[in-house]
């Protein structure tokens, strides 16, 4: 399918070393495959993918000399540090790939596909003059969210005082001042990132992990504005599905303590994979889960509470106790836990893409957003989608709300708008859906350039 005459092409993917990143990066790289194109896959040698579960992509590591991801604070510095180090590499290779395709019989046209991290490969790509596309791991909302924080900054309304907080943004309804993206940071940090992630060289399209349908406001914004293609391709983990790619080690033993439990009866809780928590936190969370008398799975990530290895900030009694209602794991197969009968609910810090793998199960949410677009995700959650409720970090409330998820009216009336949500995915990703059919317009597309 990806040929045309005589004309073959080459895309060259580059990914950010996010898990949140990497993940449909290498799921649209294997949908990509599967239509005729050869894929090279470009990545920091921080949190490279495993070459065993792509055997057919070209891979390429590219020095970035990077330790970690920076936090919340270092997260500028580490985003630019990223660009600077992988800049002159990516170039190197992209050249040399040039220069191969001039000396050979089979001729490839080149294309580049990145993430909006990976800034970078789009000024490459221009200074070579190769078509790029940018692959968006956001909800499509969060764009509009942080394009308007500049405005607000020249009219006195960012950074944000705290009475208005809870007032909506004008032009950005649902959104709330308190949703914006980045609003913990400073102005500076803010103003800054805002400018790092809008494209400095025009791409000749966009690709949106989202559905067309949960997101059509901020989709006919965002093409009003751009005026290229916009693909939502979205969900790749279902319209693309690869071997898991965690950067962590997945507890597997879980799923057979799952199989044990009644259908719909557990909560699972995890804060993803960068989040990070205090032990007053993480505590008032054990407690919380405990109190609920729900069974419980609960994900705490080694090194994601301050100061701990583990779980031994918690009193040994709680812990015994915690042991006999649920269970607590480093880490977790998350879209197979998702997807098992015996979980009802999702407590979660609704990043985009566990907050996609839970829409796509039917599984409603308790949001406990941290940072950038997770405030925005748990807003669309809670109020527009209505399958997620809001909770605040204090046991009694905790426990007030996994009650009001699994046993009230609320609660059911929840459950049965995430159902509601997942059958009109599961009509969007089947033959003839918005987002197969965005699929397709994406392969035909890229054999036009």
């Amino acid at each position: 399918m990806a040929e045309q005459g005589e004309k073959r092409r080459r895309l060259v993917l580059i990914a950010s070393p996010l898990q949140g990143h990497m993940t449909p990066m290498l799921q649209l790289g294997s949908y990509l495959h599967s239509k005729g194109f050869s894929i090279t896959f470009a990545h920091s040698e921080l949190n490279p993918p495993d070459p065993s579960n792509h055997p057919d992509f070209t891979f390429l590591p590219l020095p970035a000399k990077l330790s970690d991801t920076g936090g919340s604070s270092g997260f500028i510095q580490f985003l630019q540090a990223l660009n600077d180090n992988c800049k002159p590499h990516l170039q190197k290779h992209l050249i040399q790939i040039i220069d191969a395709q001039k000396a050979s019989s089979q001729k490839e046209s080149i294309v580049i596909i990145h993430d909006n991290l990976m800034f970078c490969a789009g000024s490459i790509a221009g200074d070579l003059g190769l078509p790029s596309i940018i692959v968006r791991s956001s909800s499509a909302a969060c764009v509009p969210a942080y394009r308007i924080i500049p405005q607000l900054h020249k009219v006195g309304r960012f950074p944000v005082e705290d009475s208005l907080l809870q007032e909506m943004v004008p032009g950005l309804d649902p959104l709330r001042y308190k949703d914006i993206p980045f609003i913990g940071l400073t102005t500076q940090q803010s103003l800054k990132l805002t400018t790092l992630f809008t494209s400095k060289t025009p791409p000749v399209a966009f690709l949106w992990n989202t559905i067309e349908f949960l997101e059509q406001s901020a989709l006919t914004q965002i093409r009003h504005r751009y005026q290229v293609p916009i693909f939502t391709i979205g969900p790749l983990h279902k319209t693309s599905p690869t071997p898991s790619n965690s950067f962590l080690e997945e507890d597997t033993s879980c799923i057979s303590w799952l199989d044990k439990q009644s259908p719909k009866s557990v909560i699972y809780a995890s804060v993803g994979s960068l989040a990070t928590m205090d032990a007053k936190v993480a505590t008032e969370m054990a407690w919380g889960l405990t109190n609920s008398n729900q069974p419980f799975l609960w994900v705490v990530r080694p090194g994601s509470v301050h100061g701990c290895d583990w779980i031994e900030f918690l009193p040994e009694d709680l812990v015994s106790e915690m042991k006999v209602k649920g269970l607590i794991v480093k880490w977790a197969p998350q879209k197979d836990v998702l997807a098992h009968s015996a979980v009802g609910g999702f407590w979660s810090h609704c990043g985009w893409n566990s907050t996609l793998e839970s829409v796509c199960e039917g599984i409603p949410m308790l949001c406990q957003p941290f940072n950038n677009d997770q405030f925005l995700n748990a807003r669309y959650l809670s109020h527009v989608w209505k399958m997620g409720l809001e909770i605040v970090e204090e046991r009694g409330e905790i426990e007030s709300a996994i009650k009001r998820l699994f046993v009230s009216k609320e609660g059911e009336e929840m459950r049965c708008r995430a159902m509601e949500i997942q059958e009109q995915i599961k009509v969007a990703v089947s033959h003839g859906g918005s987002s197969q059919n965005s699929m397709d317009d994406l392969v035909k597309f890229i054999l036009s350039l």
